[in-house]
């Protein structure tokens, strides 16, 4: 017995709407009217329980009155359970099985004893998020940089908008369970019968449900299909750092919220080039002649310019020479890191005449 359906308004009524609705159905069914007296008791009774605040969020939660008391009463009493303590004679041994009370306290308290989370409607609806992986060129690092990428995932359809009803038809309140998402259902223990809350089985707790489902998408509001989507990448950086693009995960159902795009980056190994943070390391062979007496050379940058670099006399195979703002852009921030060469001395390992001449004149130099 549904005391809203009773008199005729929604759980959603007001207290005015509630009294206007009462008074409208005991004119029409009271006895000494030639009414009927037994829907007249019922309208009293229904308008007893939510016409009190208390009784009727009691009334809410559990699916009844528990002693007509208020929010405080014992909702075990008259279920069975006092009454098996009560009137236990004495020496009198009296046998339970507790092998579900951990599940009948979970579905009457909602969470149990642990307190676990429930999932809301709206958690359940929304879309899955989405990881992929990006594989980038050195060079991609030095300036912001888009990269366009092809998902094939759940996509809202468009025939319906995403809302799952065909075009032009309404979505109607679920009648079962009156827009909640929930319905109620009687279980009978040890203790007693008790109304738990479960999933409406009408709209899979929706609370809605569409006057024609959609054509496309029967009802879902989403479609497998393919989008292409533009993932912007920041200068400077760097290897398993990670891009969440909002709302471009799966769609969610029925026009819910949607899922958020992870992209995690993966930086190419260059064959010249060594990053370390936001510096650059690379290396450059020279002359025994250059080392000994100095030199300008020309080496490429990351970007593929030539950069003068100035060897200065007496250079030792492996000395590092450091070129400033010439690394990589630091990422948030401003300017950019090191470039840092090391010179490598280059031994001849074949020679002319001419060559092992002079260099026999300068062995005996002492050099």
């Amino acid at each position: 017995m549904d005391y809203y359906e009773i008199l005729g308004v929604t759980k959603n009524a007001s207290q005015e709407d509630i009294k206007k609705a009462f008074h409208k159905l005991a004119h029409q069914y009271h006895p000494d009217k030639g009414g009927d007296e037994k829907k007249f008791k019922e309208i009293n009774e229904a308008y007893q329980v939510l016409s009190d605040k208390t009784k009727r969020a009691q009334y809410d939660q559990y699916g009844r009155v528990f002693d007509q008391g208020g929010a405080g009463g014992n909702p075990f009493e008259g279920q069975g359970f006092n009454w098996a303590w009560g009137n236990r004679q004495q020496g009198e041994n009296v046998e339970f099985d507790f092998s579900d009370v951990g599940d009948i306290f979970e579905e009457f308290f909602g969470g149990g004893f642990g307190g676990g989370r429930r999932t809301t409607k709206k958690d359940s609806k929304k879309g899955k998020d989405i990881q992929v992986d990006i594989e980038l060129p050195l060079e991609r690092t030095l300036k912001e940089s888009v990269e366009k990428i092809i998902l094939t995932k759940q996509v809202v359809c468009q025939r319906c908008q995403g809302n799952g009803a065909e075009p032009d038809t309404k979505i109607k309140e679920c009648f079962t369970c009156r827009g909640t998402g929930q319905v109620q259902q009687v279980r009978k223990t040890v203790f007693g019968s008790y109304t738990t809350l479960t999933t409406c089985p009408e709209c899979k707790g929706e609370g809605t449900i569409p006057e024609k489902p959609c054509n496309v998408c029967k009802g879902e509001g989403r479609i497998k299909g393919q989008e292409t989507i533009e993932i912007h990448i920041p200068s400077g950086i760097d290897a398993n750092q990670v891009i969440r693009v909002d709302g471009k995960g799966e769609a969610g159902k029925k026009g819910a919220k949607p899922g958020n795009l992870f992209a995690r980056i993966f930086v190419k190994q260059h064959p010249v080039f060594e990053r370390k943070g936001d510096d650059l390391f690379s290396q450059a062979e020279i002359s025994f002649s250059q080392a000994a007496l100095g030199d300008e050379i020309e080496i490429k940058s990351l970007e593929g310019t030539n950069i003068l670099l100035q060897v200065p006399a007496g250079t030792e195979s492996g000395k590092v020479l450091r070129i400033s703002g010439k690394g990589i852009p630091r990422f948030g921030g401003f300017g950019r890191g090191n470039l840092y060469i090391e010179l490598k001395v280059k031994t001849p390992k074949k020679l002319t005449k001419e060559q092992k001449k002079l260099l026999e004149q300068l062995k005996k130099e002492g050099l």
